[in-house]
């Protein structure tokens, strides 16, 4: 099987992340990685918290602590929350890392020898009231581009334009909010990535094709502008240190790599931590090094997509050794909350702690996954969030087990009936389960996330179709070995949407397959030509009647959710 490497947009540290930041990388990530590992496929999934930049400095400033306390401790509380949305990490790191500074200032050695990293005095705003230089964040004011007000100095997150600090009009210093601020010289490292613009023409054309087209439009649309010459270096206290064996002045005026430089970088750190917690079984470089057997995909949202198809493949390349480049780029629209921007400070949105308050991970991972903004922006509503799962989840798969279960056990007892040989209707259903389950596994691995949950849906509606022709309720009247037949289906389908719904709703997946005591049962997934037969829980298991799997969101449930964190009014 092949080797698949997969990383996710690294999480900023500062605060815990909210839904759309949610399914628009970790969540889809983690889906794929689970279905691949079922597959049987060699998989390793690798995110971190990205720890470096002004909005560390400044949440911790805010928060009262060191930077590094700060880091500390935010990146545990956001892996307690990953923990209970149960993305199955390989290894969650820090670009904060030892491993991730030395690659990082290796790569910008590397850059140095090749020609591709220069030396330049510029202008830069300097703040006499704050005494200090103040790099992109801490620079604030209005896009010259979409006037947006709250621009900052690397990007506007209104338009997406990257930015530098004097772009802005009317700036003032985020930290002290002055406008009395002044432009000076200083020097700073850039990355000559003009000098590699036909390189990375020439990678994206090769790969453009394959990714989704919001991954390849965006990267097209930078090269089409041209790729500038970019600082890559920043006055900062916090960061990975300018290598002073390589650039002795501007280490020793604190230099620090601008974030965007060493976070994708953190993808090879973060593996490199992974395999020093074991290094007798793990080899990083296997993964990233000449690794031409590794399929590597990387998940983000669309901000994020310039700096992973441009500017890191401009790096890598200017590098001029063979670390692993992303083979396809799975890129997401926005989820916004009733068709507005989730808001920390406005307290407008649900954030992930949030919502693991209040119902299990497995409601947010399904509708979340089934709802993902792939082609377009999508618009989370508590409305559609609850007609969602207590249909989907609730309705069609929760209320199918249930009942089947219940039944049973009612009129047969704890043990799956035997009852009469599977005939022509059992056979119609095995012939439409394989195809169903054929087209699933064509979704998930064409990454079409929506079309994967409606096959997936399809296949547990297949379920009640038959369930409703059959009518065992009625059958056990007259024909008992038949009504058994039915149940004894019924329960294999049961054990079916427990394998393969596992990407989606692992939780609930657990608690369906341990309802049956099968000793031995470490099927990983079921081909479409297996689900024909519909026999892998044969006449004489014993079963269990599982808790209530999606307990139904009430009304009045849903006026509490409205009222607590915002309604229609919140667009």
């Amino acid at each position: 099987m092949a080797r698949h490497l997969i990383t996710s947009a690294l999480p900023y540290i500062n605060g815990i992340k909210h839904l759309g930041n949610m399914v628009g990388s970790m969540l889809p990530a983690d889906v794929y990685s689970r279905y691949l590992r079922q597959r049987g496929h060699d998989v390793l999934y690798i995110c971190a918290t990205d720890e470096h930049g002004t909005p560390a400095e400044l949440a911790a400033k805010e928060a009262g602590l060191s930077v590094a306390d700060f880091c500390g401790q935010a990146h545990d509380a956001q892996k307690a929350v990953y923990d209970g949305f149960e993305l199955s990490f390989d290894y969650f790191g820090r670009s904060s890392s030892q491993q991730n500074r030395e690659i990082t200032q290796h790569f910008a050695r590397q850059l140095q020898e090749n020609g591709f990293i220069e030396e330049r005095a510029i202008r830069q705003v300097y703040s006499p009231v704050d005494g200090r230089f103040l790099p992109d964040r801490y620079v604030e004011g209005t896009c010259p581009h979409c006037g947006y007000d709250k621009a900052r100095g690397d990007q506007c997150e209104n338009c997406t334009r990257v930015l530098d600090p004097t772009d802005l009009i009317d700036p003032r210093s985020a930290i002290s909010g002055s406008t009395e601020l002044e432009v000076r010289e200083t020097k700073h490292l850039f990355l000559l990535q003009s000098k590699l613009q036909h390189e990375v023409e020439a990678w994206v054309a090769q790969h453009e094709d394959e990714w989704p087209q919001l991954a390849s439009s965006i990267a097209r649309k930078w090269l089409t502008e041209g790729l500038h010459d970019r600082a890559i270096t920043r006055d900062l206290d916090w960061g990975v240190p300018v290598p002073a064996d390589t650039w002795p002045e501007l280490a020793a005026e604190g230099k620090v790599f601008y974030v965007w430089f060493d976070a994708p970088v953190e993808y090879i750190g973060a593996t490199k931590e992974w395999s020093d917690a074991d290094p007798e079984n793990r080899d990083y470089k296997s993964w990233w090094f000449e690794a031409e057997d590794v399929r590597y995909t990387q998940f983000m949202a669309k901000d994020n997509v310039p700096f992973h198809t441009v500017m890191f493949p401009a790096t890598e390349l200017g590098v001029r050794e063979p670390w692993k480049m992303v083979d396809y780029v799975k890129a997401f629209n926005w989820l916004t909350y009733y068709g507005g921007k989730f808001s920390t400070s406005q307290k407008r949105g649900v954030f992930t702690d949030q919502a693991l308050e209040i119902l299990p991970a497995d409601f947010w991972r399904y509708f979340l996954i089934a709802n993902a903004p792939e082609s377009d922006d999508s618009s989370f509503t508590w409305e559609h969030f609850t007609t969602t799962v207590n249909k989907d989840l609730g309705g069609t798969l929760g209320n199918f087990v249930n009942r089947v279960l219940t039944f049973s056990r009612k009129k047969f007892g704890d043990e799956v009936p035997a009852g009469s040989p599977a005939g022509e209707t059992e056979a119609k259903l095995g012939e439409q389960i394989a195809e169903l389950l054929a087209e699933y596994e064509g979704h998930m691995d064409a990454l079409q996330y929506r079309k994967a949950a409606a096959a997936l849906r399809a296949l547990w509606s297949a379920g009640n179709a038959y369930l409703d022709e059959k009518a065992p309720w009625l059958e056990v009247k007259t024909d008992l070995d038949g009504a058994a037949l039915t149940l004894r289906t019924a329960m294999n389908l049961i054990h079916l949407y427990s394998v393969v719904s596992e990407p989606f709703i692992p939780a609930s997946a657990r608690a369906m397959r341990s309802s049956f005591d099968l000793s031995g049962d470490t099927a990983t997934w079921v081909t479409p030509e297996q689900a024909k037969a519909l026999d892998a829980v044969p006449a004489g298991t014993p079963f269990t009647v599982p808790p209530v799997l999606f307990a139904r969101i009430a009304e009045e449930d849903l006026e509490s959710y409205r009222e607590r964190f915002g309604g229609a009014e919140a667009g």
